[in-house]
């Protein structure tokens, strides 16, 4: 093949280099893009053409920073993301449970060839995946791009939901299911659809026990409780995704414990002062095992005030647990 044919190819050979193998310690010289160009790609040009293409990039928008002297060169000052950025996504995604650890690798490598290689090496020896509790449902990737395409679309979709047994091994209920969905929600490392269905109402599901999901003809049926602003005020009301009752609930909580009920309600949540150790709030929950649970793992630091029927659940909850020991 002639030189001369990869020609129009240059510019972007060129910038494909500089983002893999420059960086403000690593300056990458004119005469490596000469070596690079007709070693990998046999286009033979000189120093001029080289300072043409780095200036045609700069006036495109590259940060292309040029360094003058004997031992300059260049290198790319700003990228799509910045290095912190890429190690918080990063970390992001290693942590998540609905994530299986094949596609976790996955988006790991993407992230990482955002940025030069070197930066890329340094990251992955951080990166733990191996040994998490990840999600064993390979299909979830998709099944999250098929479901914001029915809400786009404003369509309802249908899907197979299981359990596991003691296999473990998948459990299918049975029929298929049918729902309008209406949001995605993130919460105890788990991601769960926000729906409507004729089988249980207002309800949410997780979306790595589905699968075989597929959109429908049909619209989305009318649900107030899940759209605009409802949505979200439903799914802070939701305590970690389990089914119960919502009712408000007045807690009082030991002062160290401040940080986890911001973390947990939020800043807006009214902190009551009740004496020098202790404060009260009201949250309204979806009151449940888990959410009871959450509160008795704080023992003598947290406890309920009222409604008293709530009060009365964790204390049977308390007693049930004592007597298997």
């Amino acid at each position: 093949m002639p030189k001369t044919d990869n020609q129009k190819l240059k510019i972007f050979y060129i910038l494909d280099y500089l983002e893999k193998n420059s960086h403000e310690n690593h300056l990458v010289r004119a005469s490596e893009l000469i070596s690079m160009l007709d070693r990998q790609h046999r286009i033979s040009c000189d120093r001029k053409t080289v300072y043409s293409d780095i200036a045609a990039l700069q006036d495109y928008g590259v940060d292309i920073v040029s360094v003058p002297g004997k031992n300059g060169g260049y290198y790319i000052a700003s990228r799509n993301f910045e290095l912190p950025e890429l190690k918080l996504l990063i970390d992001a995604v290693q942590s998540s449970r609905y994530l299986t650890e094949k596609k976790s690798h996955e988006l790991i490598e993407k992230l990482c060839a955002q940025c030069n290689e070197q930066d890329a090496r340094l990251m992955k020896r951080t990166v733990l995946v191996s040994g998490r509790v990840k999600s064993m449902n390979e299909s979830i990737y998709y099944n999250v791009d098929a479901i914001q395409e029915a809400i786009t679309q404003n369509r309802q979709i249908t899907f197979r939901y299981f359990d596991w047994d003691l296999g473990p091994a998948r459990r299918y209920r049975e029929k298929e299911y049918i729902a309008s969905p209406y949001g995605l929600c993130q919460d105890n490392e788990n991601c769960y659809l926000l729906a409507l269905s004729e089988r249980h109402g207002v309800t949410s599901y997780r979306v790595d026990r589905i699968t075989d999901i597929r959109l429908l003809e049909e619209s989305r049926q009318p649900c107030p409780e899940l759209t605009g602003k409802a949505l979200h005020d439903h799914a802070n009301r939701l305590f970690q995704m389990y089914s119960g009752d919502t009712t408000d609930v007045k807690l009082r909580f030991h002062r160290s414990l401040i940080n986890v009920v911001i973390d947990r309600f939020g800043k807006d949540t009214m902190l009551i002062p009740d004496g020098e150790e202790h404060f009260n709030f009201t949250v309204k929950v979806a009151v449940s095992p888990m959410f009871l649970s959450w509160v008795i793992g704080f023992g003598s630091k947290a406890k309920i005030l009222y409604p008293a029927d709530v009060t009365e659940q964790c204390k049977k909850l308390c007693l049930e647990a004592m007597n298997q020991y």
